[in-house]
């Protein structure tokens, strides 16, 4: 295990680092966003393996993750220069001669806390606070040990250590960094940590984003080319083997389609995986519990356990009750429970007695049951006619609602989550402002109130009113060099 510096040192020296504006400069923020993407293109091997030795994870989904992460960087590199631009907003006329803008300030020394499960892509939200200005301190999960080494080892290769702090797999350092005052939090994990973050946040008011799980529903109907959800659907249920925030959780259609589905889903299981090659659960604890779950289920496809390989087979399970335990937390595991409903109106209503979800499913081609689906739930994202892939588009948010997280990042959203935007009124001090200001300066009077609720009067667009008080206001500005006029 490393020797890791004491998390007050590092607070204290990255909150120096940050007072003296080092981290501010767009040539700062472009230089370590690209030196972020080198530490990907020079560690890609490296990288992969050490993945594979903390859960032997599929390589070429970590390759995945990896060019997903380069990607999104590259995006924030393109994009930084015009987001750090003074954001200009709109003016009434009595603003006219005013300066009026949004700052996005860097919020200061920041937390970034990854997972296991998704590590490269959780360490997307790091290039954000690098984008937005910051000082980072980084601390990946303990449940990835090798990968949490190589990070704090080779990572302060590329990011300077003055400015982004990385600890290793160091699990007794997460109290102690929570004991620390931070400008920003940001998790992802499970929610019952995530609860533990908000707590020890709350102590210093410290804003937070939660990127958390839940139960991911899939609702399925008529319309569908069941062959093809099939396909995306167990894709999306097997993805590291269902161990992802993003997975499918459960689906609900009506019996004939379930019929249908499960013979689909039988043979893309079967084509995804000929030689019986499942990637493996973390642990034995984790396969335990999900060998748990599968009491009292009808299982229609798979349900094997292999605890020697730690590794359960890709599962189908029929006639489940939306009050069996698999369907009360986040199963976190290949089983996908089918809750039969009749109609779109029943899985909504469904859905909506439980938690809110990270991300609805929808396979559907009616336009109706799409916008049905957007307008009646709340989740913090829908997609449809697919599983997982809205995770790498670099323009979309991507968080939780609820229970299943707070904030987001990916994109924009990457960068606004670590700034605050400050709002900025530069007003002017020539002599003709300052007689406007006698309409609020002591002793007001009736008319003096009558002429200023007129001018700040909220007016949308040029229009014949715009002109109209425009002439007034002008009008009004001439008069009020006689102080007679106001009284």
């Amino acid at each position: 295990m490393l020797k890791e510096p004491n998390p007050a040192d590092v607070v204290a020296k990255a909150r120096r680092t940050f007072n003296s504006g080092t981290t501010r400069s767009l040539q700062h923020r472009k230089k370590y966003l690209r030196s972020f993407v080198t530490f990907f293109q020079e560690n890609e091997d490296a990288i992969i393996e050490s993945i594979f030795a903390d859960s032997r994870k599929d390589r070429q989904e970590t390759r995945w993750e990896i060019y997903s992460a380069i990607f999104h960087t590259q995006y924030l590199i393109d994009n930084v220069g015009t987001w750090v631009s003074e954001e200009n907003v709109p003016k009434r006329w009595v603003d006219t001669l005013d300066k009026i803008y949004v700052h996005c300030d860097p919020y200061g020394v920041v937390l970034v806390m990854t997972c296991w499960n998704m590590p490269i892509l959780t360490l997307v939200p790091l290039a954000g606070a690098i984008a937005a200005g910051n000082c980072v301190v980084l601390k990946p999960s303990h449940k990835g040990p090798s990968f949490g080494t190589l990070l704090a080892t080779v990572l302060p290769k590329y990011l300077d250590p003055a400015c982004y702090t990385i600890f290793g797999e160091n699990n007794d350092y997460v109290e102690k960094l929570l004991e620390e005052k931070f400008d920003y939090i940001y998790f992802t994990g499970t929610a019952s940590v995530g609860r533990i973050i908000h707590r020890a946040a709350n102590k210093y008011l410290t804003p937070t984003t939660l990127q958390l799980g839940g139960k991911n529903p899939v609702y399925i109907d008529s319309s569908a080319d069941l062959e093809q959800a099939a396909a995306r659907i167990i894709w999306g249920k097997c993805l590291n083997s269902g161990q992802a925030c993003s997975c499918p959780d459960y689906v609900l259609c009506s019996k004939p389609i379930r019929e249908r589905f499960v013979e689909h889903a039988k043979t893309a299981i079967e084509r995804f995986y000929p030689d019986s090659q499942y990637c493996p659960i973390l642990n034995d604890h984790e396969l335990q519990r999900l060998s748990n779950l599968l009491k009292n289920l009808d299982i229609a496809l798979g349900g094997g356990v292999d605890f020697t390989q730690t590794t359960m087979q890709p599962t189908v399970a029929i006639n489940v009750s939306p009050d069996h335990p698999i369907m009360e937390e986040e199963i976190f595991g290949p089983i996908l429970p089918i809750v039969t409903v009749n109609s779109a109106e029943e899985a909504v209503n469904f859905i909506n007695t439980r938690e809110k979800p990270l991300v609805i499913y929808l396979f559907s081609r009616k336009s109706s049951v799409k916008k049905f689906f957007i307008e009646n739930t709340s989740s913090g994202a829908v997609t449809v006619n697919d599983t997982i892939v809205h995770v790498i588009v670099e323009s979309l948010p991507f968080g939780g609602v609820g229970s299943s997280g707070m904030g987001r990042f990916k994109g924009k959203d990457s960068f606004d989550t670590f700034v605050n935007r400050k709002s900025v009124l530069d007003k002017n001090t020539w002599g003709i402002g300052e007689r406007v200001n006698e309409l609020r300066y002591p002793p007001l009077t009736k008319r003096k109130t009558d002429v200023a609720r007129f001018l700040l009067q909220y007016r949308k667009g040029p229009s014949w009113v715009t002109v109209v008080t425009s002439m007034i206001f002008l009008l009004a500005l001439g008069a009020s060099f006689n102080l007679d006029f106001w009284q």
